[in-house]
């Protein structure tokens, strides 16, 4: 680091860390948020994001209600055919989904 360049803050830390920025690049503006693949979590990380994000989601109010277990391989089957994505926002540290 820089003498002049003042120490990253803990997002950038964390950003650095999972390589999201390069070693002595500051974000003065936002940062990006960062695509996390599916593939790179653990089954049971996986499951437990998915079923987060299902729970923050509400109710359906569609024909035929679905039950937990139901919503979650539903997302988890669009994360895996390329209609979903896991975005890690780094300015809040929070994961969402978000469907194409």
């Amino acid at each position: 680091m820089e003498p002049d360049t003042p120490a990253p803050g803990p997002l950038e830390s964390d950003a650095l860390e999972a390589g999201a920025l390069e070693p002595g690049a500051r974000d003065t503006d936002a940062l990006e948020p960062v695509v996390v693949p599916h593939t790179e979590l653990s089954a049971e990380l996986l499951h437990a994001v998915v079923e987060s994000f299902v729970l923050r989601e509400g109710t359906d109010y569609g024909e035929r209600e679905f039950s937990l277990p139901e919503k979650v391989a539903r997302v988890i089957a669009q994360l895996k055919k390329g209609e979903a994505k896991i975005v890690y926002d780094l300015e809040s540290a929070s994961l969402t989904i978000l469907v194409r």
